[in-house]
């Protein structure tokens, strides 16, 4: 069983909380972590947001509460942006737009990696939001960006639909706002391999 939900959740890479260094990332709260990694949020249908510059570890820690989570007995689904921008297109293709919307909403917790990396259609936009409100208070979802919520109605092409959303998703949520260095950047530093040296 516990394979099954694993294999189902598609998840990019098996990285727990155990291999997460919060030495390098004082900004976040090691508490509600924790607190996050009881899913007790999921029980009650609560999102968790994971905001920062890109390599601070956000999408690691998005999978390591996901692995906790199907550890517990909870079903998950892990989806990045440009999964849901491919999937929405490939739906509307075939007219089962409904039924992907469906799809979405069925998991314990719906993990989406990387919203705002680039701006959604007007197609993912919507059903974006489809997806979030069949969620609102019923199911969890755990979330990661690189935008501040201000920048947000850049991200879905319009204010309006950006306020509903934030609207529904921040109603029962906590916001982790990760503000250290990059992982990835410090990994190349140790390698010497960064920063590039430039010969004009």
């Amino acid at each position: 069983q516990l394979e099954k939900r694993m294999k189902r959740a598609k998840l990019p890479y098996t990285k727990t909380i155990h291999d997460f260094d919060f030495t390098f990332q004082p900004s976040l709260s090691e508490k509600r972590v924790k607190e996050t990694l009881t899913c007790r949020f999921i029980a009650n249908g609560e999102n968790r947001i994971l905001l920062g510059p890109p390599g601070v570890g956000k999408t690691h820690l998005a999978v390591s509460f996901a692995i906790e989570a199907i550890t517990q007995g909870y079903t998950a689904l892990f989806l990045s942006a440009d999964d849901l921008v491919a999937q929405c297109r490939k739906a509307n293709d075939k007219g089962t737009l409904q039924r992907l919307v469906n799809r979405w909403s069925r998991p314990d917790v719906l993990i989406v990696d990387e919203v705002g990396y680039f701006p959604f259609d007007e197609l993912t936009a919507n059903v974006f939001f489809q997806v979030v409100s069949k969620r609102y208070e019923q199911g969890a979802m755990i979330l990661t960006s690189n935008k501040s919520y201000l920048e947000w109605g850049k991200v879905f092409g319009d204010d309006v639909l950006a306020t509903a959303i934030l609207d529904r998703l921040l109603h029962h949520a906590i916001t982790f706002n990760i503000k250290g260095d990059s992982y990835r950047l410090r990994e190349k530093k140790k390698a010497g391999i960064y920063p590039a040296q430039t010969t004009i």
